[in-house]
């Protein structure tokens, strides 16, 4: 199979990039080492190519109403301006993908579903759409994945970069933008839809431009100052995992439901504030997981974190045991390089899922020590305000 390239794809070759086969697509690894990309996202600014994340527009009069349908989240209840993290689900409760949805007008949101998954979810979008409820919605869908960049601009500089790099006019838009929430402006010249929803537990942005700009826009930002240090996907999974955020393939999948996985206030379900009316795909087989998970947890699993004692790391798929008896299974593991001791998330059952519960995993026939622990592994400090 040829693999999709970016439009920044030569750029990063100029830079030394490794490149891997992510969801199709040939994906920067790392530039030179993977820890120092990590460090520099916790200390000053990474700057990412996420181009192979999808793209889809949807528009009408429906639209609202249409995301209400094909996914779990209530999409009618942000306001123009807001995103909303949600998941998309197939009849039986299984994760299709997990995705952010801003709302740019009364009648226009912009789905950014991940990268794998782009052409899966539009398809879905399509049936939804035709087949829904009462025949079908008033909406038009647009995929421009392939005609789209993405830039991320993450760390505790971030702002300060991009505030260099958007007229003087704009500042303040940039500095009031909340997180998940999106605005339109200048940056390097040209005109982006600029967002604040980060995957790495820093602040940060995310910069949508067309791909005809994007190596422009890529250059002016990596040029900007000298803490910006382009980071690969080596370097964005280890951040992920340490703000302990869910990757679709590890922690999410078919195979798998939101509250197993701890998303359960992303479902609008009674009795929740934001439970929205009307049908949804899914709805009856999550209300149903949902009522016996309340009734008793038994036999059931729970996504957990998992703190090393020693200094071997868990990897994706390894045992997890408890008394010689296998528990559960990780799903991502690594050594932390923020917190300088292994961490994974795993899928546990339940009865062994309390933090502070002293497990083992099965690394390659040894058993390691390893701690339930609570999640975010890491959480930013926010500054004061002045």
């Amino acid at each position: 199979m040829t693999l999709k390239e970016t439009a920044l794809h030569a750029e990063h070759a100029k830079l030394g990039a490794s490149f891997t086969d992510f969801g199709g697509w040939d994906m920067p690894l790392k530039y030179q080492s993977e820890l120092a990309e990590h460090h520099a996202v916790r200390q000053g600014a990474g700057l990412f190519d996420l181009s192979h994340m999808g793209e889809i527009w949807v528009r009408g009069p429906q639209a609202a109403a249409f995301l209400d349908y094909a996914l779990v989240g209530n999409l009618s209840a942000i306001a123009v301006g807001k995103a909303k993290y949600s998941l998309i689900c197939n009849p039986d409760g299984g994760i299709i993908d997990d995705l952010i949805s801003y709302r740019r007008a009364e009648d226009v949101y912009l789905v950014v579903p991940n990268a794998g998954n782009a052409d899966a979810v539009y398809a879905e979008f399509v049936r939804r759409a035709a087949t829904g409820i009462e025949g079908g919605f008033d909406v038009e869908l647009d995929n421009v994945s392939l005609q789209t960049s993405l830039i991320a601009l993450q760390g505790p500089e971030a702002e300060r970069i991009l505030l260099g790099q958007v007229p003087a006019e704009q500042a303040e838009a940039v500095r009031e933008l909340k997180y998940y929430a999106a605005t339109e402006v200048t940056a390097a010249g040209l005109p982006i839809l600029l967002a604040r929803t980060g995957y790495t537990g820093e602040d940060g942005f995310e910069l949508y431009i067309d791909n005809s700009e994007a190596a422009q826009l890529w250059n002016a930002l990596l040029n900007a100052d000298d803490v910006v240090t382009p980071c690969g996907l080596a370097s964005r999974d280890s951040l992920r995992l340490e703000a302990a955020m869910p990757l679709y393939g590890n922690e999410l999948g078919l195979e798998g439901n939101p509250f197993e996985a701890g998303l359960g206030p992303v479902v609008s379900l009674p009795p929740a504030k934001t439970a929205k009316e009307g049908d949804f795909v899914g709805k009856e087989a999550l209300a149903k997981i949902k009522a016996e998970r309340a009734e008793s947890l038994t036999g059931k699993r729970v996504l957990v974190g998992l703190k090393g004692q020693g200094r071997r790391a868990a990897r994706s798929h390894y045992p997890v045991l408890a008394n010689g008896e296998q528990i559960g299974e990780v799903t991502s593991g690594l050594p932390s390089p923020t917190l300088g001791y292994p961490v994974a998330l795993a899928y546990l059952s339940a009865e062994h899922s309390e933090p502070g519960t002293e497990v083992q995993v099965d690394l390659r026939g040894k058993a390691e020590p390893f701690t339930v622990v609570a999640l975010p592994f890491y959480k930013r400090t926010i500054k004061a305000e002045k």
